[in-house]
């Protein structure tokens, strides 16, 4: 009976133990269905067609080839919004494109005057006339050399624009070189002087196709002064350069070291030129400044041999004589001194109790005003006619009564102050009796030694001017001109206003990040193509490696975002650094909010390596170490023959 019991109870164990399994394997087979339907509608979802997934219980396996590394991450990350990103396994292959290199673009047009030599490879024309017979067809006059080699490849984004900038330029200059390649133009050439160079350099910007880098590099001879003049200003003790030219490299430091002495901090802006009335300019200009900064009040005008020391009425007349007495001594024989101590001033009154004068009014715009009192109707015609010349018939109104009392030479005042004013971006300028005076503010640096020129070269040396020119580096069209250097710091400035920021664990572009992207694409649409490394960081929460390529996937999302956006991206490169470089404390979350970031720099050539200091070279010691037996020797080479070892005893 016992044993009949026994028995029962080991079926009994054995059907529940065959239960058991069978409800287990149901249960895994019901977990697998469910988490292999959860990965498979979340893949389906989020468009990822190309993955295979294999769920072995509680683990998921992905395999397939994947089109690119973003989308094997973005896998991933799809799968770990499904069950933990533990139980994720992979062995995804992303296939290693191999590209076909095209050629580097680049063709140099370098004109002699009459001669034109055409070198460099360029892409085979397909339609259109080839770039020499463009060129034959565009300047006639020329002869064409070509050393053109064609390339039958895709012609590169920009390319076209670029040539058809180069043939337009080589008709603004005689002697000159212009290189192209794919996003770059860089145009060397001879003008006739400043004033050329800045009209060529405006012209040339003028019509540069955009997105492209143009560097100038014009080269103007030394130019010819007519006068020779130098002009500075003493008040209260202080004293400013308005126009200084000086004939050697030796002047210009004598000019300098004496406006130095003289308390003057500003930089020297003294060009060199040609027509000095003596080879000591530099010793008589630094004399008669000596000789202002003695006063501290009044002007200095050296204009060619005649040196005009002006004093105003209240300045002690001892200290005025010994000045003048001073100067005299230390005169260079070529030189003439004509000293001035002004006399008060005399308001001139008229019917209706105020003193007769012009006002000039030069607005941002580009639009001249005048008004006050001009003596006829004829010289109020040569004042518009005159004005619309400078600004444009549309942008002058004339609005001035006739005085036949005026002063005698009004209308040449008149004319050399609308002159002058025609150097600045905007300002005003006021004509009296007794001086002319004009302020304003400019984009080139010399813009006040140009005014100055014109009020002296129009109204004489001796005459009372007043110059107030303020150079506003944004109004530049040089300093703003779109360099490498300048369009970096465009873009980091943008990134320091505004992040390029993601929704955790994501690689896409949202709105907030678009924003910043429009502003960095009409930037780098501007400068053309730079080698840019796109830099992607995150905090230093979750694996390594995970941030690695999360940082990586979201690099290139910026630069997929930039291309969308029409800006040449073969140059950029991305990259990926995790946690690496943080630049807050990832212990707060403000500061892991600061660390996952995008950054934009240049990428700059390593600088070449420092040569080795003859002297230390020289003291480097090299220890010659014989061969023994523990020597590691190289393996003999195959056919040669060993070595014989002679001993004793040995011989023919």
């Amino acid at each position: 009976m016992a044993h009949k019991t026994l028995i029962v109870s080991i079926v009994a164990f054995l059907v529940a133990a065959c239960l058991a399994l069978v409800t287990s394997l149901v249960l895994v087979g019901m977990v697998e269905r469910r988490t292999g339907d959860a990965v498979t509608g979340a893949f389906r979802r989020a468009g990822i067609t190309w993955a295979e997934i294999d769920v072995d219980g509680l683990n998921v396996g992905l395999s397939g080839t994947a089109p690119t590394e973003s989308a094997r991450i973005r896998a991933l990350q799809v799968a770990g919004e499904v069950i933990d990103i533990s139980r994720v396994s992979e062995t995804i292959v992303v296939p290693v494109r191999t590209a076909i290199v095209a050629p580097t673009f680049r063709v140099e047009l370098m004109r002699n005057r009459d001669e034109l030599s055409v070198i460099g490879l360029v892409p085979e024309t397909r339609e259109g006339e080839p770039l020499v017979d463009r060129l034959a067809e565009a300047l006639p006059s020329l002869d064409v050399v070509d050393m053109l080699q064609t390339s039958n490849y895709a012609v590169p984004g920009g390319w076209v624009a670029a040539v058809n900038f180069a043939i337009e330029a080589l008709e603004r200059f005689d002697v000159g070189r212009i290189s192209v390649t794919a996003g770059r133009i860089e145009v060397e050439a001879l003008v006739d002087g400043p004033t050329q160079r800045r009209e060529m350099e405006q012209a040339l910007r003028a019509i540069a196709p955009r997105g492209q880098v143009l560097q100038l590099d014009l080269v103007a001879p030394r130019p010819v002064a007519a006068p020779f003049l130098l002009r500075v200003d003493a008040e209260g003790g202080a004293l400013q350069t308005a126009s200084c030219v000086a004939d050697t490299a030796e002047a210009q430091e004598r000019i300098a070291a004496a406006l130095s002495a003289a308390g003057v901090t500003r930089r020297l802006n003294c060009p060199l030129a040609l027509g000095a009335p003596t080879p000591r300019w530099g010793e008589g200009a630094a004399v008669a400044i000596a000789a202002l900064a003695e006063l501290g009040e009044g002007s200095l005008t050296i204009s060619d041999g005649t040196v005009i020391l002006s004093a105003p009425h209240d300045i002690d007349a001892t200290a005025f004589d010994r000045a003048v007495g001073r100067l005299e001594t230390a005169l260079p024989e070529a030189f003439s001194l004509n000293a001035v101590r002004l006399d008060p001033p005399v308001a001139e009154q008229d019917g209706a109790g105020a003193a007769p004068e012009i006002q000039l009014t030069l607005t941002d715009e580009g639009r001249l005003s005048v008004a006050g009192r001009l003596p006829d109707e004829r010289i109020r015609a040569a004042v518009r006619a005159f004005s619309g010349a400078r600004f444009g018939p549309d942008a002058v109104e004339v609005a001035t009564r006739l005085d036949p009392e005026l002063p005698s030479g009004w209308s040449v005042r008149v004319l050399t102050a609308i002159e002058a004013l025609a150097e600045l971006h905007h300002g005003s300028g006021v004509v009296r009796a007794d001086r002319v005076s004009i302020r304003g503010v400019s984009g080139n640096p010399d813009a006040r030694s140009q005014v100055t020129q014109a009020l002296l070269q129009g109204l004489g040396a001796q005459a009372n001017i007043a110059v107030d020119v303020t150079y506003d580096e944004a109004l530049d069209p040089v300093a703003n001109a779109p360099t490498p250097d300048n369009c970096e710091a465009r873009v980091q400035a943008i990134l320091a206003e505004d992040k390029i920021t993601f929704d955790p664990g994501s690689t896409e572009i949202n709105a907030a990040a678009g924003r910043v992207l429009d502003r960095i694409a009409d930037v780098l649409r501007e400068c053309g193509e730079l080698p840019l490394e796109v830099a992607g960081y995150t905090d230093s929460q979750g694996r390594e490696e995970t941030n690695l390529n999360l940082s990586q996937a979201r690099a290139e999302a910026v630069i997929n975002g930039l291309l969308s956006r029409r800006v040449l991206v073969a140059s950029l490169v991305a990259q990926g650094y995790g946690a690496a470089d943080p630049i807050a404390d990832n212990g707060t979350e403000a500061g892991r909010e600061a660390n996952r970031r995008i950054e934009i720099r240049l990428i700059r050539p390593e600088p070449p390596a420092e040569p080795l200091d003859p002297a230390l070279e020289a003291e480097l010691e090299f220890e010659i170490r014989e061969a023994d037996d523990d020597t590691i020797r190289p393996r003999r080479r195959p056919g040669s023959e060993p070595a014989v070892e002679e001993t004793e005893g040995s011989g023919d």
